[in-house]
């Protein structure tokens, strides 16, 4: 009896071993779907490019009356965060994450100026990542599956167009890493076009 225990356990075990890897693998997939997004928007960008440059501001109106235009950041957190520095490939600090329970702020690198219409900030970020997530959110609680409180929720505090502070609420563990990867390839792209310009 006891060596059929012992492999009941281990069955057990490396069941959960799988569905855990199950998620890890679900989640990664669900990043490389929205880096493919991205990239894909990236070459329209490119094919339309005239035209984009008269877009962004029009885009820049039409964002959620959430967002506020505001010159001083809000103060850290004051519940228990974790810092978790966004960098470039290059080892170039582009933000500070400061990550809480299920909230998450976004400070650019005080050197970086980063362009609220610089793509792919508003056609990737904004409107593929942060507002279909609100979206969904939006549907469930429609649905009562969740309460009208915790529907993800985002603001952008900018000084003039330059991005201050990202702060998102509402993030569940699922949601925490795939915006961690949308926000710093973002950044980093967003980067890439300023080192271009200058």
């Amino acid at each position: 009896m006891s060596q059929g225990s012992e492999k009941i356990r281990r069955l057990v075990s490396f069941k959960q071993k799988l569905e855990k890897r199950v998620e890890e693998l679900e989640l990664e997939l669900k990043e490389l779907q929205a880096t493919l997004e991205a990239i894909n928007s990236i070459l329209i960008e490119k094919g339309f490019k005239h035209a984009e440059i008269t877009k962004p501001p029009a885009e820049i109106e039409a964002l959620p009356p959430k967002e506020e235009v505001t010159v001083e950041p809000s103060p850290q957190p004051s519940t228990e965060y974790e810092s978790v520095p966004l960098r470039a490939v290059t080892g170039e600090l582009l933000a500070t994450l400061y990550v809480s329970e299920d909230s998450l702020r976004v400070a650019p690198a005080e050197d970086k100026n980063f362009a609220i219409n610089t793509p792919p900030f508003t056609p990737f970020l904004v409107e593929r990542v942060f507002a279909k997530m609100q979206e969904k959110d939006n549907e469930l609680a429609r649905a009562g599956q969740i309460a009208t409180e915790k529907v993800f929720s985002y603001n952008i505090v900018r000084e003039g167009d330059v991005i201050r502070e990202i702060t998102v609420k509402h993030v569940d563990q699922d949601r925490l890493r795939e915006l961690k990867s949308s926000i710093r390839w973002t950044l980093e792209k967003m980067y890439e076009k300023m080192k271009s310009q200058s």
